[in-house]
């Protein structure tokens, strides 16, 4: 997620995104049931997933729209929005360096290439609490067609950030427990998402950084 608390534009988002996240759905599913026709019953991990995830997003949502900082750290650890866009352009290249070595059947090097990218990511998640927690949202003041352009590109920011931790953690699972044929399904989905959320991480700090900062 990126820094910034107001989003008129997330009901158009999400209704853009609704197509996909009902696509994922339903090949979700469909991998519950192929699992449990095998005799593998991943439920309780999955579940645990989906709770972990959910409170991880309600404590996101508060630190964001009901916390507010202190002004005894105003003008302190101002490094950190930085900071968070590095650990996502980092991500991204990692990403991507993953995409190149499974295409080219190199296993070892996609793992190690998909951890660096999870590592990069759960980082950046603690580097973005602390920033928000030290000193709140970032307000966009820029006005017109800019504005508007970078709240839709918030807007979908935050809503697939929302989406892809569950998708991330679940890709996970399968390829830890060898379950490659299940992870290269939702990876397919999964990589898109996390790739565009780590971009578009970059893309709003460049805004704040040209606007606001």
């Amino acid at each position: 997620m990126a820094a910034d608390g107001e989003i008129p534009g997330i009901g158009a988002a999400t209704a853009d995104a609704s197509a996909t996240l009902a696509y994922i759905w339903m090949d979700f599913c469909d991998l519950i049931v192929g699992m449990d026709q095998a005799g593998i019953s991943p439920r309780p991990v999955l579940g645990a997933i989906v709770v972990v995830s959910g409170l991880a997003v309600s404590f996101l949502l508060w630190l964001l729209y009901v916390h507010h900082a202190s002004a005894d750290f105003a003008g302190r650890w101002m490094f950190l929005p930085a900071l968070n866009a590095l650990l996502n352009g980092l991500c991204a290249i990692s990403l991507c360096v993953g995409l190149y070595f499974i295409k080219h059947h190199n296993r070892e090097a996609h793992r190690a290439s998909m951890l660096l990218a999870f590592a990069f990511s759960s980082v950046f998640l603690v580097s973005y609490i602390v920033n928000h927690a030290l000193h709140g949202d970032t307000i966009f003041p820029g006005h017109g067609p800019v504005r508007t352009f970078y709240l839709s590109i918030l807007a979908s920011h935050i809503v697939l950030s929302i989406i892809a931790l569950p998708m991330v953690l679940t890709t996970f699972f399968f390829s830890l427990t060898g379950r490659f044929a299940m992870h290269k399904r939702i990876a397919r989905w999964t990589f898109p998402i996390w790739l565009y959320v780590s971009i578009t991480g970059v893309v709003v700090f460049v805004f704040l950084k040209v606007y606001a900062y």
